[in-house]
């Protein structure tokens, strides 16, 4: 009914850039894509799932953590059912897993988010 798929990710060299990708698809997704609050988070070897970034279903207020403020980027676009997370001055902390989230409102908890993509890795060396 409702699927979340990432893309993008990879190895880079510290200060680089690499642009994420999430596509949604299933009927759930389809009919209301545009009502969902879309996020980033990422998750460390052996650690939870914490929050990056995450944006209004019209796009009109974006959050992001203050490890990656001024760094990332995060935006939709709700005729193609997609979000993206542009990464810029990458540093080797930010490798991790991460991970596409849909949820009802703008929330910095894992828990609040009710569908989920399966990951994408970044490596970023030093």
């Amino acid at each position: 009914q409702a699927r979340l798929d990432e893309s993008g990710g990879g190895l880079v060299h510290a200060g680089g850039s690499l642009r994420l990708s999430c596509a949604a698809s299933g009927r759930s997704f389809e009919r209301f894509f545009g009502n969902y609050v879309m996020a980033w988070f990422r998750q460390y070897p052996g650690g939870g799932r914490e929050f990056v970034a995450g944006i209004l279903p019209n796009g009109g207020r974006t959050d992001y953590s203050d490890a990656v403020q001024g760094r990332f980027t995060i935006s939709r676009d709700n005729a193609k059912m997609t979000a993206q997370l542009l990464m810029n001055n990458l540093k080797p902390e930010d490798t991790a897993i991460y991970y596409c989230a849909a949820g009802p409102t703008l929330r910095n908890s894992q828990g609040d988010y009710t569908s989920w993509g399966q990951g994408t890795q970044v490596t970023v060396s030093s």
